[in-house]
């Protein structure tokens, strides 16, 4: 979701504090503050509906017009309500074309790994200095057929070109095991019952 197809038209906030973010919020409008690249923070505001299709996304990038001045932002911090899950406030980094940022991407498995095994995620998002403009929906790890005792740490993740990998190399991010009280643990019993006998 990083095309930059994303755009808001944002206001200047005059009034601040929870009663007056509260009259925005009832208004369909949403505080927020765009900083970044050595210029002053702006707080602003933006219509809650179309923020709230947008950061249905990781990472997304917007264009957001302020004053007639367009700014490339990457939405880094959205506050919610814990009950209600509205949007309470969106933090808008300023960032341009051919510099990097870090973002959290989400880690996705697929394949399936070995008959009789069970694949445990230990790692849900992993930490990356990428391109501001090619942002990664997500990170795939292919285990099929990954046998028992399979590791994968993230140094070993197939990043996307130009991706850098910030978290911790020796990270784990998938092993695979067998589950307890699975058909082959069965089958392992009944031979040494028999055994025994």
């Amino acid at each position: 979701m990083s095309k930059i197809d994303n755009q808001l038209d944002a206001t200047v906030r005059e009034s601040f504090g929870k009663g007056a973010a509260r009259k925005l919020r009832a208004a369909g409008k949403t505080p927020a503050v765009v900083y970044g690249h050595g210029t002053e923070p702006k707080h602003v505001t933006v219509e809650t509906h179309p923020l709230s299709l947008i950061v249905r996304y990781a990472n997304p990038l917007v264009e957001v017009t302020l004053d007639g001045k367009k700014d490339l932002v990457l939405i880094k911090d959205v506050q919610k309500d814990p009950v209600r899950q509205i949007i309470e406030h969106v933090d808008m980094l300023i960032v341009k074309k051919g510099e990097k940022v870090e973002v959290e991407v989400p880690i996705h498995i697929i394949g399936e790994s070995f008959s009789g095994t069970t694949p445990i995620q230990e790692l849900n998002t992993i930490r990356l200095l990428v391109p501001a403009t090619s942002i990664p929906e997500s990170v795939e790890v292919n285990i099929e057929g990954a046998e028992e005792g399979t590791q994968v740490l993230a140094d070993q993740l197939d990043l996307p070109k130009g991706a850098e990998l910030v978290d911790e190399e020796s990270h784990l991010v998938v092993q695979v095991i067998v589950p307890r009280g699975s058909a082959a643990d069965d089958e392992a019993d009944a031979a040494a019952e028999a055994a025994a006998e």
